[in-house]
């Protein structure tokens, strides 16, 4: 008889539904459910700017005062660049001892719009720069916590805020319990569509919303490598190349004199020929008639500020026919330490491998590859498109009801991503039908977001005591997703 193959995560491989849903209430004894609401600092916490500090001593420094400067505009976005603050809390709370692929930085920000390779609007997951296997809890607590923490900053009362959480925290519960009961193919998929988006809006948002919702979707599809090209690209001496908008966007000709120019240039097109490798083969087939044209430094989003990120300009046919990548960066998660070292050796594919297992569709160019030399060290990179069809939140437009649909979005879209990889059928089981779970990250989250608040004052205090750098600059961001 053949050896049967069981998922990684699968806590007893071979386990009948039966034996894993008992499994998943056994782990209710480990760690009741209503325990879930704890979180309080211990005494000997690490000083959440030490950790900051250490993050940044690995990166570009003429950036890091970019991101400090982002992190001290709101608690909010404090909160986006502080995974590694979490995760070292998580670490300390309750967790079932079930295990699935995480996103690792699982806020609100990190759901959004985006295109499938068969050209579907879909709404999915987007960040997976911290993915790793560890507690499904964990993630379930930052996507909590983040709604508060932006349901704070709308001035949301405390009732409204419980209500967001709940109906999040719901539909993940909801949703596992679903998939619990799906066959194995079922669950793969599974989709949240641009038909399945309208027809919740439909039911959840009032006209002003479900209008808003449509028009996004439209913008949307308009935000791909032609936009970007449009937006990002000049001829210059005669020649096409990205255009410069320091220090977010600094061409490698004006970053670097002309031999250091030379060498940077060749290790990016080495970059590409061994990223193909990552490739299925139609896709090297592909890439292979694009041309690299030009590269430039780009700064990223919040966390991810500092680390090195560059876009490669390249041209197919003509010069109306642009494909932008971005070559980011990957260290090792900020689970590792409490979750436990990759299994890959290569961070870029680290990152790779949890999208591709999160997501329900993935960009078709996603691939990795490691650079040698670059800034003096061997550094790991993932690729993919800069801009392919997405839409982001814009939770400060959100009134409650609009925040609690969108957290209902997230929730089974979570859960969907989860069931992937982790013991679905263990979970739903741990979970159960009640809203005990649901109403212990009521208090999480609140708890969490008291503790967020004074981080973001720690930091505020250090820059305004000049003990660290801040620039003080706004970033541009992708299209909104609307209330």
């Amino acid at each position: 008889m053949p050896q049967q193959r069981t998922s990684p995560l699968r806590a007893v491989p071979g386990a009948t539904p039966k034996e894993r849903a008992a499994l998943g209430r056994a782990a209710r004894k480990k760690a009741p459910r209503s325990s879930h609401q704890a979180y309080e600092p211990p005494a000997g916490r690490t000083d959440p700017l030490a950790v900051l500090e250490a993050q940044s001593a690995a990166r570009v420094p003429d950036l890091v005062p970019i991101r400090y400067g982002r992190m001290t505009e709101s608690p909010f976005r404090f909160y986006r660049g502080a995974a590694a603050i979490m995760a070292s809390d998580l670490s300390g709370t309750p967790d079932s001892g079930i295990r699935a692929q995480l996103c690792g930085d699982a806020h609100l920000m990190n759901f959004r719009l985006l295109a499938s390779p068969e050209r579907h609007l879909l709404f999915d997951i987007n960040d997976f720069d911290e993915t790793l296997p560890g507690p499904w809890e964990w993630d379930v607590k930052r996507l909590a916590a983040s709604l508060v923490i932006a349901g704070r900053a709308n001035g949301f009362t405390d009732r409204e805020r419980a209500r967001i959480v709940r109906v999040t925290v719901r539909s993940y519960r909801e949703s596992m319990i679903r998939f619990a009961d799906m066959r194995n193919l079922d669950v793969w998929y599974t989709k949240t569509d641009e038909d399945r988006l309208g027809a919740m809006a439909a039911g959840r948002l009032a006209a002003r919303g479900r209008k808003r919702v449509a028009s996004v979707t439209a913008k949307a599809r308009t935000r791909d490598s032609l936009q970007a090209f449009g937006k990002l690209a000049e001829v210059s001496g005669g020649r096409l190349r990205i255009a410069a908008d320091p220090p977010l966007i600094v061409p490698v000709a004006d970053l670097l004199p002309d031999a250091e120019r030379r060498v940077t240039e060749g290790q990016f097109r080495k970059l590409l020929r061994g990223y193909a490798r990552s490739l299925p083969s139609d896709r090297r087939a592909l890439l292979a008639d694009f041309e690299p044209v030009d590269l430039a430094r780009k700064v990223v989003g919040v966390g991810s500020v500092g680390t090195r990120c560059w876009i490669i300009l390249l041209l197919g046919r003509d010069h109306g026919d642009p494909l932008l990548l971005q070559a980011k960066e990957a260290d090792s998660s900020v689970l590792a330490p409490y979750a436990g070292a990759s299994t890959y050796r290569n961070q870029g594919e680290r990152v790779v491998a949890g999208q591709r297992l999160m997501q329900t569709a993935g960009d078709i160019f996603l691939g990795w590859e490691r650079v040698d030399g670059l800034d003096g060290k061997r550094r790991d990179f993932y690729v993919r498109q800069l801009r392919d069809w997405k839409g982001v939140a814009e939770p400060e437009l959100m009134p409650p009801r609009g925040m609690a649909a969108f957290g209902e979005l997230c929730g089974t879209t979570l859960a969907r991503a989860h069931a992937r990889s982790g013991d679905r059928i263990a979970i739903a089981a741990y979970l159960g039908h009640g809203d005990v779970f649901d109403r212990a990250l009521e208090t999480f989250a609140e708890r969490y977001a008291d503790q967020n608040e004074r981080d973001h004052r720690a930091l505020v205090d250090a820059v305004a005591a000049g003990s660290l750098p801040a620039a003080g600059e706004r970033e541009n961001g992708p299209a909104r997703i609307p209330h």
